[in-house]
């Protein structure tokens, strides 16, 4: 029989699972965003999915507990890992074209913005 390894992915949590609107308290994690759940529990179907924060990562672990979504998380991390894919609010994808990426950063505008 062949086994068939899960790719990871990396998933921010501020902006993506939780309702952050840039406004920072490292005492305190906003809720979970509106089909935050059900995202996981499909997606950890197929991949392996490992928060990446930079907030405290025993801190996050209790959120996720507390919103039920343990079960869907490999790990949380604050280390940049070999994966799949980042997903992040606040990240811009490379082309391979600095003059579009210069753009890319000059116009940027998180999408709660």
């Amino acid at each position: 029989m062949i086994y068939k390894t899960k790719k990871t992915i990396l998933l921010d949590l501020d902006g993506v699972l939780n309702n952050y609107t840039g406004n920072y308290n490292e005492d305190f994690i906003p809720q979970m965003k509106t089909g935050a759940y059900q995202f996981l529990e499909n997606i950890s179907k197929n991949y392996n999915i490992k928060i990446f924060t930079s907030r405290n990562l025993l801190q996050v672990s209790e959120w996720l507990i507390e919103n039920n979504l343990r079960q869907f998380i490999n790990d949380v991390t604050n280390v940049k890992e070999p994966s799949y894919l980042i997903i992040d609010d606040r990240c811009i994808n490379f082309s391979g074209d600095y003059v579009e990426l210069k753009e890319k950063i000059e116009n940027f505008k998180v999408w709660y913005k």
